[in-house]
């Protein structure tokens, strides 16, 4: 993963990288430390996310912080911008699954946990 778009430690695994045979698809097995999470972001044709381990939060622009738990799935409209990442207290692994060219913006903030 690339340090300039994470705060924290996250790490992933590609199951499919963006080429001209998979139509810009793009899949990873995506693992967040403790308190790490991605910055702000939107993928030209959208994104699902799969929560396979712990939990986390998303956030879409202009809304609140969703939790994000085992086994949910989110995802974002083409277009979208948000950011997801682990909890305070634990890690998150997700299986991300993204269309179309990703644009990076500013570093998101963590969510206030109760």
């Amino acid at each position: 993963m690339d340090p300039a778009h994470f705060t924290g430690k996250a790490g992933s695994r590609e199951l499919i990288q963006a080429s001209r045979q998979t139509l810009a698809t793009f899949a990873a097995v995506v693992r967040f430390e403790a308190g790490a999470r991605n910055h702000w972001h939107s993928h030209a044709g959208g994104q699902l996310l799969h929560v396979i381990e712990g939990e986390g939060w998303v956030q879409s622009r202009g809304q609140a912080p969703q939790r994000i738990r085992l086994e949910d799935t989110v995802t974002a409209d083409p277009g979208e911008e948000h950011w997801h990442g682990a909890g305070r207290l634990g890690p998150m692994t997700h299986l991300a699954v993204a269309i179309g060219e990703t644009r990076w913006l500013e570093e998101s903030t963590a969510p206030a946990e109760t």
